[in-house]
């Protein structure tokens, strides 16, 4: 029951609806004065709708601007003093996997990931939250003396990251969505390789906004597609049933792409049922080619319109190469050559394409009739055509609609999952046509609104289909579940836990169907976890600690900290691949990482020793050098004393001079 208002009407509100009826051009959004948004009116724009000449006002420009743009400017640059701890317990295959799973605010994912992975990621595909008033939103709202106190504690976590309802009540404002998704969309750019390209979902609300968004961090010139997924029919809509999604698409570099000829292809849908048909036929009819063709030609009338290999039956005739299409042997264009060609069986000469022959070299023509690539009809009076084999046309364009009942995808993410534990999931069949597309071999492709991963679930599959060893990084915020929801009765806590089960039952699934011999099966992942810095306060701000503190503060490591929570972190400072091979040594006495290096742990891109209890001495640092790592690391308190900690970079220099040394 409503509660009754106990006030007067506020007249304010009344004279912008008012105004918003007859103005909707007028209405904007800005902050009041407790920083809440609010409905307004743009006056001089007012001023322009009520006068017949050109108002003064501020300098007009080509702009998209909205309360909180420099907000997010500011949250794309800021420092942040966090790492990513490994997770073990919840990893597969965490010493030989490629992929990698970061549970935490993808914000900061983002800026962790920048010196590791700058310029290296193929793809990127995400869904944001929808701006339906229903969907929860990242906000990343605090001021810069707020940032610059985090940041020197190493702790912005508490109070940086928030999941708000944009409700109906708050007017679904487009500028928090906007301030949400912008620094996000700046920060994922620079991850992409120079042929790389980002795909964002959304639905019409956002759409109009997410494209200029896109034409500012990417540039206008580097649009691609707005592509779009229909999902089938939607009966909960008065007016227009909006039954589609969009997926829009932009390139790093287009001018690069053009210039190096870079090609998106696709395989045709429905060929591995053609090729499944055509065997068949050849175990009933041997060499029997006519009856082949009649039989392909037959299978083809069977099929309803909506199979995918129905839009294939033009390539319904068969030779022992296999399946072909009789195309067009005239010349592009006309204009093209005429001379006599006999037919193979009555010996007179055939029709001439009006257009002239495809070839001016009789020559040639005859080395094709020979080779038997020429089809001709049954006698001199029908134009022969040139064989266009299945085999040799199997990618194309891809196109710009996807055609995927979007229940198919709930329905098998409910199999796979036992249950309803994720609303509206994509499709990962959809996804998978756009990794294809785009992607191939080692490529990286990256998700950082993970959900239920459905992204690497599309992975996992175009690797087990054409036998590329692709890799994904995923990155889900640690979102609750809802007490009352059926994940939660499954044992289900966090989206991030949903997240990872989906990968995990997903690669058991496809591999026990039929996989490529060349995929090498990497279906695990590394899990991390972003918490804040492992270093103390002190590392950060030294100003702030008191006289009395010094004695705590004898190691500038946290106490809780494991060896390899300092091993990532330094991997990440220093831009090594967090999934490079990592080795574990005892050496005299002290535990010694080897990251990405040989059998005989030469020349690794890392070595590091965190020992604290000040057994490093000349010695030790000599043994290390003899592997020529690129970098060697230690602990700041391992070592024996000073004057080693200074005599180790002049060792390095004698012993093995490429080596970068440094300490933590």
């Amino acid at each position: 029951m409503e509660k009754l208002k106990m006030h007067s009407p506020n007249l304010v509100a009344q004279n912008i609806e008012q105004l918003a009826a007859l103005f909707p051009n007028c209405v904007t959004e800005s902050r009041g004065k407790d920083g809440e948004l609010k409905r307004a009116i743009d006056f001089d724009l007012l001023k322009q709708e009520l006068s017949a000449h050109i108002v003064d006002g501020p300098q007009e420009r080509y702009q998209l601007n909205w309360p909180g743009k420099r907000e997010a400017l500011l949250t794309a640059n800021a420092p942040i003093a966090k790492t990513l701890r490994p997770c073990r317990e919840e990893s597969v295959n965490f010493d030989t996997t490629q992929n990698l799973f970061i549970e935490g605010d993808n914000l900061d994912a983002l800026k962790l990931l920048q010196e590791t992975y700058l310029g290296k990621v193929k793809m990127i595909y995400i869904d944001p939250p929808y701006n339906t008033g229903k969907d929860f939103i990242y906000k990343d709202t605090f001021s810069s003396e707020q940032i610059a106190h985090e940041v020197s504690t190493g702790d912005r976590a508490e109070d940086g990251v928030r999941l708000v309802a944009n409700p109906e009540g708050n007017g679904r404002f487009h500028s928090n969505w906007l301030t949400m998704v912008t620094p996000r969309i700046r920060l994922a750019r620079n991850l992409l390789t120079q042929d790389g390209a980002i795909f964002v979902s959304c639905d019409e609300g956002e759409q109009p906004r997410l494209r200029l968004i896109m034409d500012e961090v990417f540039g206008r010139a580097n649009f691609v597609a707005d592509m779009v997924w229909a999902a089938g029919r939607k009966n909960d809509s008065r007016l227009v049933s909006v039954s589609h999604e969009y997926i829009i698409c932009y390139a790093r570099d287009v001018e690069y792409l053009k210039g190096m000829q870079i090609t998106w292809r696709q395989r045709k849908k429905g060929l591995d049922e053609i090729y499944a048909q055509h065997e068949r036929l050849k175990r009933q009819h041997g060499n029997d080619f006519k009856s082949m063709t009649e039989g392909m030609k037959e299978w083809y009338r069977s099929l309803p319109d909506s199979h995918p290999s129905k839009a294939h039956k033009h390539y319904a005739h068969v030779d022992i190469r296999g399946i072909y299409f009789p195309d067009n042997i005239s010349w592009p264009g006309g204009g093209g050559p005429k001379y006599e060609v006999l037919h193979p069986v009555t010996q007179k000469p055939v029709k001439v394409p009006s257009r002239g022959w495809m070839t001016s070299d009789p020559a040639r023509m005859q080395e094709w009739i020979k080779d038997n690539r020429v089809h001709f009809g049954e006698d001199e009076n029908a134009v022969p055509c040139i064989k266009s084999y299945l085999k040799d046309k199997e990618q194309q364009t891809p196109y710009s609609v996807f055609y995927q009942d979007g229940r198919a995808a709930s329905k098998r993410l409910r199999t796979l999952m036992d249950g309803d534990l994720f609303d509206f999931p994509k499709d990962e069949l959809v996804l998978q046509e756009i990794v294809e597309m785009l992607t191939a071999e080692n490529d990286i492709i990256v998700d950082f609104f993970a959900g239920s991963s459905t992204t690497a679930h599309s992975v996992m599959l175009q690797n087990a289909t054409d036998g590329g060893n692709r890799k994904f990084i995923m990155v889900q915020l640690n979102e609750s579940i809802n007490e009352k929801s059926s994940a939660y009765d499954a044992g289900f806590e966090t989206i991030a836990e949903i997240s990872r089960e989906r990968i995990r039952r997903a690669a058991k699934e496809i591999l026990n169907g039929k996989c490529h011999d060349d995929w090498e099966k990497d279906i695990g992942f590394r899990s991390f976890k972003i918490d804040s810095s492992n270093m103390t306060d002190v590392h950060y701000n030294p100003d702030a600690i008191i006289q009395d503190d010094l004695f705590a503060q004898v190691d500038n490591i946290k106490a809780d900290r494991t060896e390899e929570d300092l091993l990532f972190q330094v991997m990440l400072d220093w831009g090594v691949d967090l999934v490079a091979p990592i080795l574990r040594q005892t050496i005299d006495g002290k535990n010694v990482f080897f990251v990405d290096a040989d059998a005989q742990h030469q020349h690794g891109a890392l070595v590091a020793c965190f020992d604290k209890t000040g057994g490093i001495d000349d010695a030790f640092i000599r043994q290390l050098a003899a592997f020529s790592p690129l970098r060697l690391v230690f602990r700041d308190a391992g070592f024996a004393s000073d004057a080693v900690k200074i005599n180790a970079e002049q060792l390095l220099k004698q012993l093995s001079p490429l080596t970068e040394v440094k300490a933590i």
